[in-house]
């Protein structure tokens, strides 16, 4: 079922109140501030032959995405097809799914879950407010970008078109000088059907182009603030409605509530953008209702890295993230990192996302190679220093070792606008065992599996140095120096009230936060966290990091992608291209032998609770469908 949903919310209750500009909406005769939401809801036919547990999507920039990580399934935002159900795991499982709209810049299309929200005025006037925007082309010829950088987000409107009051600039990479680009060489403006540039207050237009993967920045006054903290209240509240009232306040029944038969428990999951929302959802105490209840019992944030999402301020630009050449200053890592309550030596600050004990979830966070290199993810377990931190009771922490941001389950290494083959590793598998312990824990308190991450107890967790000193040989590839770095930021004195005044950030260079990288092997694949059995028997090497192709830009990491690096097929290819590593045949006796070794290492994780064994089957039938891996027999034959 789908539809939309209304919202009437007080802005002087307590919990309410920490909405920016909140107080600043319109209101209707009742004094309350009103909004609406896309839904939409994956239930068993019959309730009754359900788990009783309702898994809440996150939805990434009005995406759904719950059916493509954990079942396998052909990604769509219209799951109404068998293809769409995958392997049907959730559904075998008995979950009621649950989406629905809490990014309100996201504009419609392609199915995307949207919000209607109020626009923040001073005493009937306009709020005005420093913006920044960031560009970056990935192909020559581009000329035109919406202020917010892509399609499928609204724009912040210039208060004027007059350029000289706004400051455009251009640099190659983050930390370079940026050059001024002349009011008169740009205009606010966007083509028309015949390329021809029309005044518009929500674009940017530049007639000599934008460089290939240089960074623009254009610093702008802007008008009419969407109320964007509207987004955690309209996922607080339905949540709660589903899983506590009968019917709402206009008489329409509880679609998730039967004779008898009602939820019993609610999680969360999001990756990325949505688990950024929910590490920021809890913090900010939205898990606890207007009746002072818990909403999700547990939450599963995968690859948020140390984030949290750039939400509940004026001028919130939610769909961005810092990296080290994009987005790298938008405010989206901010101290507390970690769950447990810690002392931050650079702000003078103490503080922790669970400091809330009775409405605060379990958590099982999940991040791949590529938070640690790019979402500076070490921060999630250790101190500002680099020390290892003492773990949260409630919390458990999994790297995904040697895996990259996101890896469609159906797909292979891709090319793109990188240097290297992205990096395939599905961890698919790993979702779906942990989220089974996740609701195990919350049902029956029954421990999960231990945290599986480098500490530098373990001397697993290292400098990004270290890892170019490790890296095996490999022709034409060349590590990172280092990940992608943070210093104590400075966005205005309201900073702390969500309003940003001092655009771009001041950084204060003697003030760094110490971000750390995994420990690699001979073969440069990571030691620590879990190893699914492509690591513990590869055929190449897997990153979390990749490169920009050579060209501009060409020492900068490229976004969350990480690369695959195929093993020489034999000795006699490794010495010609002097690859370092052993090749598949000196590996590997047979093919035969191969697949006898990917069945013991998943085998083992299923031991370890971290595989189910309908997935570690899974892996021994991928392992003898894999015929193309060197096809083993003949190349050995031709040596």
């Amino acid at each position: 079922m789908s539809g939309r949903i209304l919202f009437t919310i007080d802005p002087y209750i307590p919990s309410n109140r920490v909405v920016v500009d909140l107080e600043r909406a319109p209101r209707n005769p009742s004094g309350f501030v009103e909004y609406a939401a896309d839904f939409y809801i994956l239930k068993p036919v019959d309730l009754a032959r359900g788990n009783r547990r309702l898994i809440y999507d996150v939805v990434n920039r009005g995406n759904k995405r719950i059916l493509q990580f954990f079942n396998d399934a052909e990604h769509s935002n219209e799951p109404l097809k068998v293809e769409h159900a995958g392997n049907g795991f959730l559904m075998r499982r008995g979950y009621t799914i649950v989406w629905s709209g809490w990014q309100g810049d996201i504009l419609p299309g392609d199915g995307r879950m949207t919000m209607r929200l109020p626009i923040a005025f001073e005493n009937g006037r306009e709020l005005k407010g420093v913006v920044r925007a960031e560009f970056i082309a990935d192909e020559p010829g581009v000329l035109n970008f919406p202020l917010s950088g892509n399609y499928y987000t609204s724009s912040y409107e210039t208060i004027s078109l007059d350029t000289s009051l706004a400051t455009f600039t251009y640099r190659e990479y983050e930390d370079d000088r940026r050059k001024a680009i002349e009011p008169a060489d740009w205009q606010f403006a966007k083509l028309d059907e015949d390329c021809k540039p029309v005044p518009s207050p929500t674009h940017c237009y530049l007639p000599s182009g934008f460089q290939p993967f240089w960074i623009y920045e254009l610093i702008y006054t802007a008008k009419n603030p969407l109320v964007l903290g509207l987004g955690f209240t309209g996922v607080r509240d339905l949540v709660s409605f589903l899983l506590h009232e009968e019917v709402d306040d206009s008489g329409t029944p509880n679609p998730l509530k039967d004779v008898g038969i009602h939820l019993e428990k609610a999680y969360a999951w999001g990756r990325s953008q949505s688990g950024r929302f929910l590490r920021e959802f809890v913090y900010r105490g939205f898990n606890e209702d207007a009746h002072g209840r818990r909403v999700f019992d547990a939450i599963c944030p995968h690859v948020a890295g140390a984030g949290r999402v750039f939400l509940n301020y004026r001028f919130a630009q939610p769909g961005r993230f810092p990296r080290q050449h994009e987005n790298h200053l938008y405010p989206s890592d901010q101290f507390p990192f970690a769950y447990a309550i810690s002392k931050d030596p650079l702000s003078g600050k103490t503080d922790g996302i669970l400091k809330r004990p009775k409405t605060d979830p379990l958590v099982i966070h999940t991040q791949t190679s590529s938070e640690y290199w790019q979402r500076r993810g070490s921060l999630v377990h250790t101190d500002a220093l680099g020390n290892d931190l003492i773990h949260h009771e409630k919390v458990r922490i999994f790297l995904f070792a040697s895996s990259q941001h996101m890896s469609d389950p159906n797909t292979g290494p891709r090319h793109g606008p990188h240097r290297h083959l992205s990096n395939p590793l599905n961890t698919t598998p790993l979702l779906r065992a942990l989220l089974d312990a996740l609701d195990d824990w919350a049902t029956n308190d029954a421990l999960p599996p231990h945290s599986r991450i480098p500490t530098r107890a373990d001397e697993n967790l290292i400098p990004g140095e270290v890892v170019k000193t490790r890296f095996p040989t490999i022709p034409g590839v060349s590590p990172p120096t280092e990940p992608n770095r943070l210093f104590l930021q400075d966005y205005g004195p309201d900073f702390d009230r969500g309003i940003i005044s001092k655009e771009p950030p001041e950084e204060d260079r003697s003030k760094e936060y110490k971000v750390l990288v995994p420990q690699i092997d001979a073969d440069g694949n990571e030691i620590p966290g879990i190893r699914t059995p492509h690591v513990e028997v590869p055929i190449a090497t897997l990153t979390g990091w990749n490169f920009y192709p050579t060209g501009t830009a060409k020492k900068a990491l490229y976004g969350v992608v990480g690369s695959y690096l195929p093993f020489a097929r034999t000795a006699k290819e490794r010495r010609c291209c002097k690859d370092a590593r052993a090749s598949v045949v000196e590996r590997y006796k047979s093919k035969a032998h191969y697949v006898r070794l990917i069945t013991i290492a998943a085998q083992r994780l299923v031991d370890q609770r971290l595989l189910l064994e309908e997935d570690a089957e899974r892996y021994t039938e991928l392992a003898m469908d894999e015929t193309d891996l060197w096809a083993l027999r003949s190349v050995k034959r031709r040596q």
